[in-house]
This record gives C-alpha cells, structure tokens and sequence, in this order.
C-alpha cells in the first residue's frame, strides 16, 4: 500500500530520501501518500497548499482533484480561487453557522439572483434600449462604461430562466448594432463569500437591535 500510494503522488523515485532534503511540495506529497496509504473513505485537507510555490499550487491542486476521484476529499482553504479550482461542491461556514450549500456555479447564481447576461454593443446608449425594448422578459438593463471605443457595456437582467440569447442576437442585429460580446453574469467564489458572510452581519446587527 505504501509503494501504491507513493506512486500515485509521484513520489516513488524518493523513497529512500530524508524527509528533510525534500522540497515543501514533495513533503506535502508525502504527507497526503501516507493518509492514502491507509486506504480511508474521507480524506480531510487543511490549507493545503499554504506557503507553497505556484509550481508546487498546481501540483498539490491537480494531485487533490485526482484523489476525489477514489475518496471523498473536504478541502478546508481561506483560498477561494483555490476551492473554485479543486471543488465541484462548496460549504460556507461564518461564525460557526453553515450559511451556503452548493456547487460553485449554482452559489454565483443564488446569490445574483437573476437570469443575467453581459452584453457589449457598438452604439450609442440611447439607441441600444431602444432596439433592447423590442426583448420580451427583460427587467433591467444596467450600463457601464465599456472599455471598447464606440461601444457601450450593459448587464441585462431577465425575468425567469428563460434563454433569451438568440432574441437579443436578432434585435440587436435587425437595428444594426453590432454585439461584440455577449455572456452569462459570472461571479467569483470571493464575490459570493462576501456578498453572504455581509448579508449574515446585517442579520446578526439587526437581531442584537
């Protein structure tokens, strides 16, 4: 068990090494080798990758994904690019109390709370809502500057789950206005850590009123 598992960290080739002549990521190899070695069902991570380099973050990351494979790893990592990039399900405690439950796609979509899509028009403001108010079942159009000369930026929110990609597409296209670019409202882990850990602070303030 113990060859087994040193081969699947790759370590094999450093067996008969010191410990102490190893690198942090190869320690940190040998470490999760032995758990493994011991064949559990769960296998628990602390910060696992913390006071590594982006070479031996990588190796650790992709070492921890293929482990998910045969155990049920939980990851625990203030991290969140990290868990983004390891975890196909996330758990977020804030002062004890669980507070979300999901995957990390869903979370983004649970906490934004619409159907969304960014969309970036070559146009002018005024123009783009016109041909926009010719799209059933959108709520909102919020603006932003865009970063692309002649163009215009909008997050357009809409009403259900309905795919109104296509619609938009014709629209724009019928009041020649060129869409550069169009797609889903994506949130990073970090924004929906923020956004639920804010959240549960004003509950707690409100009820200690």
């Amino acid at each position: 068990r113990v060859a087994k598992s040193l081969e699947g960290v790759g370590m094999t080739a450093y067996r008969k090494h010191s410990p102490n002549k190893l690198s942090g990521g190869q320690k940190q190899r040998v470490a999760i080798a032995g758990v493994v070695a011991m064949q559990p069902k769960c296998i628990i991570l602390d910060e696992p990758t913390v006071g590594l380099d982006p070479k031996q973050i990588i190796e650790i990351r992709d070492l921890i994904k293929s482990l998910g494979k045969k155990h049920t790893v939980i990851l625990s990592s203030h991290i969140l690019s990290e868990v983004s990039a390891v975890c196909d399900h996330v758990l977020i405690i804030d002062h004890g109390k669980m507070i979300a439950s999901d995957t990390p796609e869903n979370l983004g979509k649970i906490v934004a709370g619409t159907n969304s899509l960014e969309i970036t028009v070559r146009g002018k403001e005024e123009d783009i809502r016109k041909a926009m108010d010719m799209v059933e079942n959108i709520e909102e159009m919020i603006y932003h500057e865009s970063l692309t000369e002649g163009a215009c930026d909008f997050t357009v929110k809409i009403a259900g789950n309905q795919d109104m990609r296509e619609n938009i597409f014709f629209a724009l296209a019928e009041a020649k206005y060129p869409l550069l670019k169009m797609q889903p409202t994506n949130m990073t882990l970090e924004d929906v850590f923020l956004k639920l850990t804010e959240d549960e602070e004003v509950e707690r303030n409100a009820g200690s009123l």
